[in-house]
């Protein structure tokens, strides 16, 4: 009895590892990805077998991306993978994928043109830079201002912006490759799609857990965005900014102010901080209506992860940029007269 059992627990065993094997060929040789249309994929240079491997899968062009990983190893090809802009059928099988990264099959639209839009800039002047690369920013501001029921449909974290609000916030900055016929729509889909890839499992989970909207961390990195410029000084300012929240204190974010204005000044007067709008923070308490920026990973990050601190006060120095943090008033009073402020 004891042997039967023995040997029905190897006769399991087996089929259990057989089936992993099994599965993983299916997924690795025989299965496919789920878009059903092309797909353009930058490889940047880089990107590791798993980096590009999460890029394929958030564009459904594979359905894994420790498959690829698994058949770059198997194949020597790890560190095969050539940088470029690949297009991907649909239908496409890891074999086909993996044949075309690192042959280096890139799209024959490298007739490509390459924009830059940095962290921190605003829809209009995306626009404005596409405009002066030959593309329409009236029709891509169009779009972003009053985004339609496809891009609603194909990107769930849209449906999070209020009524009559516009796309400002989830433009993710980067460089873009864009074919020179590119409609507005392909052009706000690349944005869309490279935002939805950075927002992670683990980033959008994170953000649940503190009881928060991704439309309200968006728009907090929108305003730390545009005060401070370090990693580490992002994350002690989100952390004064919320603690002004917790202390129903007004943001007074000169960020905000320069939305309503459609200024850029380092300073503003006590007048400009008086104006009348939702988003002059200096008047108004808590979060402004929305975003006032696209801002990029970092500010992002700090909005969700922010330094705890007591500070309640921070300022720049004009001449250096460096930041000066204050817990009281007084504190910040004497900073001003410091940096002549």
């Amino acid at each position: 009895m004891e042997m039967r059992r023995k040997i029905s627990f190897i006769f399991i065993g087996l089929m259990i590892v057989l089936g992993a094997i099994f599965y993983v060929y299916d997924q690795t040789y025989l299965r496919s990805g789920s878009s059903a249309e092309k797909k353009t994929i930058l490889i940047e240079k880089g990107d590791n077998a798993l980096v590009v491997g999460e890029k394929l899968r958030k564009a459904k062009v594979i359905s894994g991306k420790y498959y690829l990983a698994f058949y770059l190893w198997r194949k020597d090809q790890l560190h095969s993978l050539v940088a470029g802009v690949y297009d991907f059928q649909a239908g496409l099988k890891i074999p086909e994928v993996a044949r075309i990264i690192t042959g280096g099959e890139v799209s024959t639209a490298s007739l490509r043109i390459p924009v830059t839009f940095p962290e921190g800039w605003t829809v209009k002047q995306m626009a404005e830079r596409l405009t002066a690369n030959g593309f329409s920013g009236s029709d891509f501001l169009a779009i972003v201002n009053n985004p339609n029921a496809e891009l609603k449909n194909r990107y769930k974290f849209l449906s999070e912006i209020p009524a009559g609000k516009s796309m400002e916030g989830y433009l993710f900055p980067d460089t873009y490759y864009f074919a020179k016929d590119a409609s507005a729509q392909d052009i706000v889909g690349k944005f869309l799609s490279n935002f939805d890839a950075k927002m992670t499992d683990s980033i959008l989970t994170e953000i649940s857990k503190q009881k928060k909207s991704l439309y309200d961390i968006v728009t907090m990195a929108s305003i730390v965005e545009g005060e401070v410029k370090t990693k580490e000084d992002r994350k002690i300012v989100a952390g004064i900014f919320y603690n002004r929240l917790a202390i129903d204190m007004a943001l007074g974010s000169d960020a905000t102010l320069e939305y309503a204005l459609g200024t850029n000044k380092f300073q503003h007067s006590l007048a400009e901080t008086k104006i009348d709008s939702p988003y002059n923070t200096y008047q108004r308490k808590g979060l402004p209506p929305g975003p006032v920026s696209n801002p990029g990973l970092d500010a992002i990050m700090a909005a969700i992860n922010p330094a705890e601190t007591q500070y309640v006060y921070f300022l720049t120095d004009p001449k250096t940029g460096n930041t000066a943090f204050a817990k009281t008033f007084d504190e910040h009073i004497a900073n001003k007269a410091k940096y002549g402020l």
